[in-house]
């Protein structure tokens, strides 16, 4: 049976770059949950009959939502619904399962690398039949439509059974609980060369991986443990649990400290890394040497060729606009495309469907490539160790050799957490109104050549998205960017990006904030952070 129930829209159901992120009680406000469901598949035509791909990376209130959205699939018209086990599934690897089954489209429950547990952060977030994200046609329909929603619709029947595999009807509708893994971590044995992965290891080359009690604890123990050898002791925190065993599951060198601390100790493993809450980004760490996720893109783009995936070369490398520019020295050697886009997965879905780019990838740790539509932390992994494999090399004679031939960006990225949203505002609209009359003004030792609102001007469909973040360029090639991130659940986070390309080889040993210091020092001068914020510090640096 099949009911439907008014309900008042909510003023505060605008999809950010990853859907709709909220504090868990937000959610579980009475209605709110299926309000914001119900507007997703209000916005969206011809699904009758097709199927739909749930999952999350199993924080809490998971398998409430998915209990919920089940039936109101059911009651919406859906004709299947395949679920990950548990509730269990891996952003990429619910990526994959839409491609490989054709399905209409999917719901992804995560805040991906922010906090987990009951008073903590949860997110919905709807991509399409591609594999990816919602394009941004579509979350402005979601929300126009959240704005004047008045009932949702939702079937009757007992609670679906998510930890038996199998196929169940209800509702008049088939639900498919399916191994979240298995397909996953084949679709990774058709990319990468696993037999010399675990060549390598067997030889006594040791790898050691964080889940971070997240999503990919049960993937790192099939694919990195099963499949390649890899020893269990050396997977960390591989029980995904609620509240993300009380961490903050960012891959970064402030929560995966731990991590960081083993791999620069005197018996460190070969190679480090970690994954996040949803498992789309990724940290890696050699032996002594932390990669940034800008240089990690730009060695992967240039190595990518060692792995069977990708023997045939690359049609274009992607990029965000606030990541480094490692990765266009990269493509400029090897003659392809370069695409620099705004922040947002789902702008690079069109670059990859058109077959404008392989290889893609973002400063805040999310690399991928055409294989699905999504960030991939593992295969990001993986890949690394097939290169790692291939050249007979560790991490850090890879990273030195890459400087040696493309130079080296020294990065930074200053995050000021949750600043009064006005102030975050405030700051911006001020350092926008000088733009104009920016060039030729000197800060320091630097001065600056341009600067400019970053607009983007899609190559594939035509669109255009505006005041994507703001671009301060210098003599000599170092580059400041200022931007405020729509990943966060209270308040705002102003993001100061900061790159210094140094072509001198003798000049690639540098600590980096030392190396940073006149563009820090330049970011304080134009934005006048401390003063609009009263924030003397960021809040992470990575």
């Amino acid at each position: 049976m099949n009911r439907t129930i008014s309900v008042s829209p909510f003023s505060d159901q605008k999809p950010g770059t990853s859907g709709l992120r909220k504090k868990v009680p937000v959610f579980q406000k009475t209605g709110y949950t299926e309000a914001f469901i119900q507007s997703i598949f209000d916005s969206l035509d011809g699904f009758e009959g097709k199927s739909l791909v749930i999952g999350g990376d199993g924080r809490f209130y998971n398998r409430e939502v998915i209990q919920t959205a089940i039936r109101m699939a059911a009651a919406n018209g859906f004709g299947r619904v395949l679920v990950g086990q548990g509730g269990i599934l891996s952003t990429p690897a619910a990526s994959h399962l839409i491609r490989k089954t054709k399905a209409f489209g999917g719901l992804i429950l995560s805040a991906s690398h922010n906090p987990g547990g009951p008073t903590e952060d949860f997110g919905i977030k709807y991509n399409i039949s591609n594999g990816g994200p919602a394009p941004e046609k579509i979350t402005e329909a979601i929300h126009a439509r959240s704005q004047v929603i008045d009932r949702y619709m939702i079937a009757d029947f007992d609670d679906v059974d998510l930890d038996l595999i199998g196929t169940f009807e209800a509702g008049g509708m088939a639900i498919e609980v399916v191994d979240p893994v298995s397909d996953y971590a084949d679709l990774m044995e058709t990319l990468f060369d696993f037999d010399a992965i675990r060549t390598m290891v067997a030889g006594g080359f040791k790898v050691a991986f964080d889940a971070m009690h997240a999503v990919t604890g049960p993937y790192a123990s099939e694919i990195l443990v099963r499949r390649i050898g890899v020893d269990p002791a050396l997977v960390f925190n591989a029980t995904p649990l609620d509240d993300f065993g009380g961490h903050h599951p960012d891959p970064n060198l402030v929560h995966a400290k731990a991590l960081y601390d083993l791999m620069m100790g005197p018996d460190a493993p070969d190679f480090g890394a970690a994954s996040d809450g949803d498992g789309d980004r990724n940290l890696i760490i050699g032996k002594g040497v932390f990669v940034t996720p800008s240089d990690s893109l730009a060695m992967l783009a240039a190595n990518a060729h060692l792995a069977p995936g990708y023997k045939d070369g690359l049609k274009g490398i992607a990029r965000s606009m606030p990541t480094s520019g490692a990765a266009d020295r990269v493509a400029a050697k090897l003659g392809v495309e370069m695409h620099e886009t705004p922040t947002g997965w789902k702008f690079f879905g069109n670059l990859l469907d058109a077959g404008r780019c392989t290889i893609c990838g973002e400063e805040s740790a999310g690399t991928g490539s055409d294989h699905v539509r999504e960030k991939d932390g593992l295969w990001a992994v993986l890949l690394w160790l097939n290169i790692l494999a291939a050249r007979r090399q560790s991490v850090k004679q890879v990273v030195e050799d890459h400087w040696a031939e493309y130079g080296r960006t020294y990065y930074s990225r200053h995050d000021y957490e949750a600043i009064e949203t006005d102030k975050a505002n405030e700051l911006m609209a001020a350092l926008e109104e000088t733009l104009d009359t920016m060039a030729g003004r000197q800060t320091g030792s630097m001065v600056v050549e341009r600067a400019d609102s970053f607009t983007y001007h899609d190559p594939v469909d035509g669109s255009v998205s505006r005041n994507q973040g703001i671009r301060i360029f210098f003599e000599g090639g170092s580059r400041l960017v200022f931007r405020l991130s729509g990943t966060g659940t209270s308040g705002a986070t102003l993001r100061v990006y900061m790159e210094r390309y140094e072509p001198d080889s003798a000049r690639h040993d540098q600590e980096t904030q030392a190396a940073l210091a006149p563009l820090i020092e330049a970011a304080e001068n134009l934005a006048g952070i401390a003063g609009r914020t009263g924030r003397t510090a960021p809040t992470v640096i990575t």
